[in-house]
């Protein structure tokens, strides 16, 4: 990554966490709402699973050398 690109992503480095802990918070609720006496440690772990699992799936579409 050059110069110019890496001091872009550090300035929106503290969006990118907000929006990332949104998300999170978003299927956190949803685990709420939908699983009474929901395992909140169990379930924060295959949220954050599911979220970095994504993460790897996203990464691998972008990176693909297209012909």
């Amino acid at each position: 990554m050059g110069d110019m690109e890496q001091l872009e992503l550090n300035r929106h480095r503290k969006q990118m966490l907000a929006d990332l802990r949104q998300l999170v918070e978003k299927y956190r609720a949803i685990f709420d709402w939908d699983i009474p006496d929901v395992d909140q440690a169990a379930a924060d772990h295959l949220i954050l699973d599911a979220v970095q699992a994504a993460l790897v799936e996203i990464e691998h579409e972008l990176t693909q050398i297209k012909p």
